[in-house]
C-alpha cells in the first residue's frame, strides 16, 4: 500500500511541516522547513519545502509504534503526534 499525507502545523512543529509516506511496510516521517516564499497560509504550495530530518521505520519491526511516536513527539506536540499516529495506523498495522 502506498499513501502520503502532509500535515502543515506551522508553529506547532519543528519546521512547520510533517510529511508521512507509507510504502508497503515502510513508514517514513519527514520534517520540513516551511517555504515562506510561497506564502504563509496552509493552502500555500509547500512541495519544495526543505527537508530537515527523516525517520524510516518498518511497520513490522518490534516496537515500531513506540519508535514513530517518540520521533513525532520530538517534532511536535503530543496532540498532533497522536493525530498523525492515528492516520498512520489507519493505513498500516504497527507493532
Amino acid at each position: 500500500m502506498k499513501a502520503q499525507k502532509t500535515f502543515k502545523l506551522g508553529e506547532y512543529a519543528v519546521g512547520g511541516i510533517i510529511t508521512v509516506e507509507i510504502n508497503g511496510n515502510e513508514v517514513t516521517v519527514i520534517s520540513k522547513q516551511w517555504d515562506n516564499s510561497t506564502g504563509y497560509s496552509r493552502a500555500s504550495n509547500q512541495s519544495n519545502a526543505k527537508e530537515l530530518s527523516r525517520n524510516l521505520t518498518r511497520a513490522d519491526s518490534q516496537n515500531s509504534r513506540w519508535g514513530i511516536d517518540t520521533y513525532l513527539n520530538m517534532l511536535t506536540t503530543s496532540y498532533y503526534s497522536d493525530k498523525i499516529l492515528q492516520w498512520i495506523e489507519s493505513k498500516v498495522k504497527l507493532n
